[in-house]
């Protein structure tokens, strides 16, 4: 039975002395995730294809003042086994166990609007504006290196839940609200592809718990990132005004995710370990206007 003081917001989310690992975490959402877990006393690697990002993101935002710390740990491709096996066994020179991954590496893909009335005029645009090898490079971005960096680092975050309890260790796929909802938005093969990711945390949540790893993910709505702005600037960090959103229509909020939101759906799935399978979609209430749930 815990006691009041069990109960401060200060013990419920903290991560001091855990270990993580953040794909993706250069910028955007996977740099929203290792700074709110940095701030909360873990040590975090964050990994990707660009060290200068990589490098950047950890000058930029490692302040250092309560206890945890952003580490570089690339290049890395995700997409890549070869890459994954050597990211493997650096960091398991360094650590002995993973408390957390965050899969947060992930590519747009083509767009082509749906928007011709006829079938021949339809077929036309999209058939002229999609290849199976940028469907096959945004699956494999967004899903594929989900599954095999998950399947990669397994035993190092079992170990962690040695160190830390009972399915304590735990892995948090960065999906989208795009995968769960029936409007392409023009672009079918990123929507698809999360989709995809979607049904492969529940897959792997079931799957995984035989030993004693939860995995859960959040879905976001708009975000500022290279993604959603084009851009980032010198702390590798993007902005995305609320005009922007706003002239979409279909955000009831008005406005994109912050950083602190965010971080909040983090530290949640990170610490409760009594969820594990969920999708917890982060959208600014996008799913009760666009249908797909």
């Amino acid at each position: 039975m815990a006691k009041t003081s069990d109960l401060r917001v200060e013990k419920l989310f903290s991560v001091k002395n855990c270990v993580c690992v953040v794909t993706g975490g250069g910028s955007g959402i996977g740099l929203m995730a290792a700074q709110a877990l940095a701030a909360n006393g873990a040590k975090v690697y964050i990994a990707g294809r660009r060290n200068e990002a990589l490098e950047k993101a950890a000058k930029s935002h490692n302040l250092g003042e309560f206890g945890g710390k952003i580490i570089p740990l690339g290049p890395c491709d995700v997409t890549s086994k070869s890459d994954l096996e050597k990211f493997y066994n650096e960091l398991a020179s360094k650590e002995k166990y993973i408390n957390l991954l965050v899969c947060a590496a992930g590519i747009a893909g083509t767009k082509a609007e749906p928007t011709e009335e006829k079938a021949t005029n339809l077929k036309e645009k999209l058939w002229n504006n999609e290849t199976f090898e940028q469907w096959n490079e945004t699956y494999n971005t967004d899903v594929s290196s989900v599954y095999f960096t998950t399947v990669a680092l397994l035993p190092l975050l079992e170990a962690g839940t040695e160190t830390h309890g009972h399915l304590s260790a735990s892995v948090i796929v960065i999906s989208s609200m795009s995968g769960i909802m029936r409007d392409s938005q023009g672009h079918f093969s990123y929507n698809a592809a999360k989709g995809g990711t979607v049904h492969l945390t529940k897959l792997m949540s079931a799957e995984f718990q035989k030993v004693r790893v939860r995995v859960n993910s959040i879905a976001p709505g708009y975000f500022p990132s290279e993604m959603t702005a084009k851009e980032s600037g010198e702390d590798m960090k993007s902005q995305l005004p609320h005009e922007k959103i706003q002239e979409k229509g279909h955000v009831p909020m008005g406005r994109a995710g912050s950083d602190e939101e965010m971080a909040q759906a983090v530290l949640f799935l990170t610490k409760n370990a009594y969820v594990n399978g969920e999708i917890i979609a982060v959208d600014g209430g996008v799913l009760n206007v666009v249908s797909g749930r």
